[in-house]
């Protein structure tokens, strides 16, 4: 008897119909003969890693919580201590995550033709993976700064001697924030403007695990598209791109990026 779906491996559940085989190939020869590639990719592929989305109903002490409602400066000045604990135990779920299927894949296709990495993911998960040319839009969980942001660029083993949580800065004694994007900020601006330049000289674009409805990060892949690059798109269902996509690839990244990178380095030789 065949097993459950949900104990088949991922690669099983993406359907294996003409249509599909028809966009992998067109997407492939698309990426094969690019000179310049962005991927831009969101939540969906560090869900696949196990990290749980904003979105998501949340587990134990903090599924009575609104994440969308404790990522704030406000909600920090409210009550840092509170805030602080939230975030070491979403770290803590980051930490422990690996790269999967798809982040590899990337970072393959990145040694097949000149690629960057456009993320709205703080997790490091594509630089763990292997890739090298990586934006951050939303910042890292790996970086903290005061919350004056005279400093920052800390670890977190580097706070460890403090007593405090959150500790303080060693340099002006401000409350230590993580260096992420809070909502109502804006995004670092030499940040979006490498994406956004990248995105308006590529020859082709792969959006991959994300819905396209953040802003201003979804002008990244309105960006290419606008400026007539080839646009890829990977989701379990379809999302904002999908019917402006040259090709929708429907589908875990990780069970569809693998056939994809591989079909590439085929027509690449």
């Amino acid at each position: 008897m065949a097993p459950p779906d949900d104990e088949l491996p991922a690669a099983a559940l993406v359907p294996d119909d003409k249509r599909l085989a028809a966009a992998l190939e067109g997407a492939a020869a698309s990426l094969a003969r690019a000179s310049r590639v962005v991927v831009y990719s969101g939540a969906g592929v560090s869900k696949e890693s196990g990290i749980s989305t904003f979105r998501d109903p949340g587990e134990g002490l903090w599924a009575k919580y609104d994440p969308m409602q404790l990522a704030t400066a406000e909600a920090y000045d409210r009550d840092p201590a509170f805030v602080w604990r939230w975030y070491m135990d979403r770290f803590g779920q980051i930490e422990a995550a690996q790269p999967n299927p798809g982040h590899r894949a990337i970072a393959e296709l990145e040694r097949l033709v000149p690629l960057t990495v456009v993320t709205q993911n703080i997790d490091g998960l594509h630089q763990r993976a292997g890739s090298r040319d990586v934006i951050e839009l939303h910042g890292s969980a790996l970086r903290f700064k005061c919350v004056g942001e005279r400093h920052g660029g800390f670890a977190l083993a580097d706070l460890a001697g403090s007593d405090e949580a959150p500790p303080r800065c060693p340099h002006c004694g401000d409350l230590i924030r993580p260096d992420v994007v809070w909502f109502g900020e804006a995004l670092p601006g030499e940040a979006l403007e490498r994406a956004l330049d990248l995105a308006a000289h590529c020859d082709a674009l792969v959006a991959v695990g994300t819905s396209g409805v953040v802003y201003p990060a979804a002008l990244v892949p309105a960006t290419a598209y606008q400026a007539g690059a080839a646009l890829i798109d990977v989701n379990p269902e379809p999302d904002a791109f999908a019917e402006a996509a040259d090709w929708f690839l429907q589908g875990p990244g990780g069970a569809v990026l693998p056939r994809l990178v591989a079909r590439v380095a085929e027509l690449r030789g």
